[in-house]
């Protein structure tokens, strides 16, 4: 039966991807992708030659009622992400919802995302946790940070490198300036790194050494 599969691709290392990914992509009669021309190099590496159509955020607004009805009319959809798991901060969200609506069949296959090796490898408690995503930039941040003060789960982040020093010197002023964080980036790549410490110690570090690549940043929960 004709469904629609949210298949997660690498975040980094290729070797990351699954055989039922490599064969649900090759299957499928169309793959959604957020960056066709991202996307493509990855297809052509595993010699998948299944027809690609572009599917972001500024766009999943206007098709998402006609991939369902594609699914709807015997086709089997597959859509990825440039990296990770679909609608975790990708989009894929608003589908996921439409085919759902409309009794459309979803399956999800497990694999790659940023947040679980990062919250794993943080060495912070990770049996009971909170994924924030990424703060606001601008309106709402101050009243989020707030409401952070009293989570007492550990908290994961995502970030970009140019915010970084904000938001750990944020981190310091709203919850305190010894609360343990863990910064990982660049996961499963060449010069991935995790840093450890209070905000404060993280904070440092990074002003000596400019972040770069993507950034997953895992604080611990209110005592």
């Amino acid at each position: 039966m004709a469904k629609l599969y949210l298949v997660p691709t690498p975040i980094g290392n290729l070797e990351d991807i699954t055989l039922r990914a490599i064969k649900v992509l090759k299957e499928a009669d169309l793959i959604l992708a957020e960056d066709t021309r991202n996307s493509g190099k990855l297809l052509k590496h595993f010699e998948i030659n299944t027809p690609m159509q572009s599917h972001h955020m500024h766009n999943e607004h206007r098709t998402v009622e006609n991939i369902v009805r594609q699914i709807q009319n015997g086709k089997t959809i597959a859509l990825i992400s440039d990296a990770g798991t679909p609608a975790i901060s990708d989009p894929g969200f608003l589908l996921t919802r439409a085919c759902v609506e409309a009794g459309v069949e979803v399956d999800c296959l497990p694999g790659a995302t940023a947040f679980v090796p990062a919250l794993v490898n943080s060495g912070l408690p990770n049996d009971k946790f909170v994924f924030e995503g990424f703060l606001p930039v601008r309106k709402g941040r101050q009243t989020r940070l707030e409401l952070l003060t009293q989570e007492t789960r550990t908290i994961i982040l995502y970030e970009s490198p140019h915010k970084l020093l904000k938001t750990l010197a944020q981190i310091a002023e709203f919850l305190g300036e010894d609360r343990q964080v863990s910064v990982s980036r660049e996961i499963t790549k060449l010069h991935e790194e995790t840093i450890r410490g209070t905000a404060t110690e993280v904070q440092s570090y990074y002003e000596k050494k400019p972040p770069k690549g993507e950034i997953v940043l895992v604080v611990a929960g209110k005592k």
